[in-house]
């Protein structure tokens, strides 16, 4: 239980102690990370391949993800719409159109792609696959350490984050209503409470929430939390430019951890340089408790 926690959480915080000014060397890391990303879908597409009854398996995981994401993605979407009503904040007109979204999208579907082609490597008997567990926890661990440098590195003051009520209104509507959302799934999909409750915990991470359920739960419930997470971020681009004029709170909230890094150049677009900080406000706060929650509810013994 121990070891599962502080597998996760202190390669970030000894990352966060570490603030870097060289600028080629933050884009080194940030390069770096974004390989890392693609190395860790892969070993969890090579995972799939390995699974006993694969076909039956893959059924499960689409039933997974698609029960998740209707009851954690819908339940954001109607309570921050009701959110929207009383805490409304108004965009600021903008111009600027949005002609890359398809490219985003096109980006989004490259980690699918990455899945996808470790999958079929993983059909074939190598020797390697022995050792994919192994390079797993250590890739994590250094992926971790790096975000939580990136995180220290960005200049972003935690008493900026801490008073932004924008930011920590949609990090807790988004947050409760997740959980809630998990709870459903886990009833209708016969999963313990705390299994959906983790598998919710994502928030739009996909690439460390998918590898730290596969750690847990294996490589089905692994894979289904990373296709939710992944599904939230291709449909936060999708609904960005057709909600954020008039539903600015909801918009922000559906881009959960993506808020600070993908997704925040489509906020900025319709939501004017005002809605800056507190997008990168719930981007952080979502970075520092995703793998918080979820290494609780995977190892912290709740029997529920």
């Amino acid at each position: 239980m121990y070891f599962g926690i502080l597998i996760a959480l202190v390669p970030l915080f000894i990352g966060y102690l570490i603030k870097i000014k060289n600028d080629n060397l933050m884009t080194k890391i940030n390069q770096t990370l974004s390989w890392m990303v693609y190395l860790i879908l892969f070993i969890m597409g090579s995972e799939l391949a390995h699974l006993d009854n694969l076909t039956t398996n893959l059924q499960m995981i689409l039933c997974y993800t698609g029960v998740l994401f209707i009851c954690t993605f819908g339940g954001n979407f109607v309570v921050l719409i009701i959110f929207d009503y009383f805490l409304s904040t108004k965009a600021y007109k903008t111009d600027q159109t949005y002609e890359s979204r398809f490219k985003m999208i096109f980006e989004s579907l490259r980690v699918c792609i990455a899945l996808i082609v470790g999958f079929i490597c993983g059909l074939f008997p190598l020797f390697i696959w022995q050792y994919s567990e192994s390079t797993t926890q250590v890739v994590l661990v250094f992926l971790l350490f790096l975000v939580g440098i990136q995180l220290r590195s960005n200049n972003i003051s935690i008493k900026h984050i801490l008073l932004n009520k924008i930011g920590i209104i949609t990090t807790l509507v988004v947050t409760i209503s997740a959980f809630l959302g998990g709870i459903v799934a886990s009833f209708v999909l016969d999963l313990p409470a705390r299994v959906g409750l983790a598998m919710s915990s994502g928030f739009g991470w996909y690439s460390l929430s998918g590898i730290l359920m596969t750690e847990a739960h294996g490589p089905v419930i692994g894979s289904a939390t990373f296709l939710n997470d992944i599904l939230r971020e291709l449909c936060a681009i999708i609904l960005i430019p057709t909600l954020i004029k008039r539903y600015q709170l909801t918009t922000l909230g559906l881009c959960g951890a993506t808020s600070m890094d993908f997704t925040l150049p489509m906020l900025q677009k319709g939501g004017g340089i005002a809605i800056v900080p507190a997008a990168i406000a719930q981007g952080f706060l979502f970075t520092l408790i995703m793998p918080i929650f979820i290494t609780l509810f995977n190892y912290g013994g709740f029997g529920f």
